[in-house]
């Protein structure tokens, strides 16, 4: 029968899809966790993994096993939690994920409060798309994450945190700076270098699109914001990003901000977390943290304006 060394064996070789860093992680050799895996799969007569091209992948039938494989070590992880008296964060993690642009500008200052009232606990930030870093805590790798909600996910529990601008930057030899505040049917045809599908921002411009039944001529894609600012800057087309990110730029008239007729485009950033799951206790007083700015009335407008009213709280 399977023992939970060998769930343990594979648990790790489905996260990291290499049979090195698995081994690694579990301070044992390569061949004797590629053995573990084979004696699972020859006793069940199950393929956990296959290999094409030199990488490793996950089966359909290894992929549901994962999913149980990690609630189980994440019961395990809360329960040694528990024994080490992390109920009083002496020791422990804060596993938290957000969007590139957040994680690189705001949340030094973000964390820097938490981090000073709790000095040991260690702070584990992870980046990427909205969507990801959402989906990111159903298989408990994260235990919070400040986002958009891209998509409806049901088992997942999402407040409302702020509202972030997002701005239609280009160029300064733009041709369509000449003509002041524009509307979607201006950009049908124009370039246009977008954020990555599964972001925020992207899914809001799409819906902008579509509700206008126009079909956006995309010549690039990205999750790099350096990447898109630089396309933006050699004129190659322009883009639809958060303000936050661009302010520099802006501020210094590398980059021009174009109107949109009508109104501005907001979206909805929130702090999320699975529902009917007990957080751990690190995660669960961060979340406190940020109480009282979610239940103002009025909403703050960008992560700058969500510092400076915690740290309002603060004093």
């Amino acid at each position: 029968m399977l023992n939970l060394n060998q769930l343990r064996v594979f648990y790790e070789v489905a996260r990291s899809l290499n049979y090195s860093v698995a081994a690694d992680k579990l301070s044992v050799t390569q061949p004797a966790v590629s053995k573990q895996i084979k004696s699972i799969e020859e006793f069940y007569d199950l393929k956990l993994f296959t290999k094409k091209k030199h990488k490793i992948h996950i089966t359909d039938e290894g992929r549901k096993i994962f999913i149980y494989a990690s609630r189980i070590f994440e019961l395990e992880r809360q329960l040694e939690e528990m024994i080490s008296g992390l109920k009083n964060l002496k020791y422990g993690s804060l596993r938290i994920a957000t969007t590139q642009t957040y994680a690189r500008r705001f949340f030094t200052a973000l964390l820097s409060p938490f981090q000073h009232k709790y000095p040991n606990v260690i702070i584990e930030l992870d980046e990427g798309s909205s969507l990801n870093m959402a989906r990111s805590l159903l298989n408990f790798k994260n235990s919070l994450a400040i986002v958009a909600e891209v998509e409806n996910e049901p088992e997942i529990t999402f407040v409302p945190l702020l509202l972030e601008e997002v701005v239609l930057i280009a160029a300064p030899a733009c041709p369509l700076i000449s003509k002041g505040e524009i509307s979607f049917n201006d950009l049908k045809g124009h370039p246009l270098i977008m954020k990555e599908i599964g972001s925020g921002t992207r899914k809001l411009v799409d819906e902008n699109f579509h509700s206008h039944h126009i079909k956006p001529n995309i010549i690039a894609q990205s999750n790099n914001m350096e990447f898109i600012k630089n396309m933006v800057l050699l004129n190659n087309g322009v883009s639809f990003v958060v303000r936050s990110a661009v302010e520099q730029e802006l501020s210094q008239g590398d980059l021009i901000l174009i109107p949109l007729r009508k109104k501005p485009l907001f979206l909805d950033i929130s702090i999320a977390f699975l529902k009917d799951y007990e957080l751990p206790h690190a995660a669960k007083i961060f979340l406190e943290y940020f109480l009282p700015v979610t239940r103002q009335e009025k909403p703050p407008v960008g992560m700058p304006e969500v510092i400076d009213r915690l740290s309002n709280f603060e004093r």
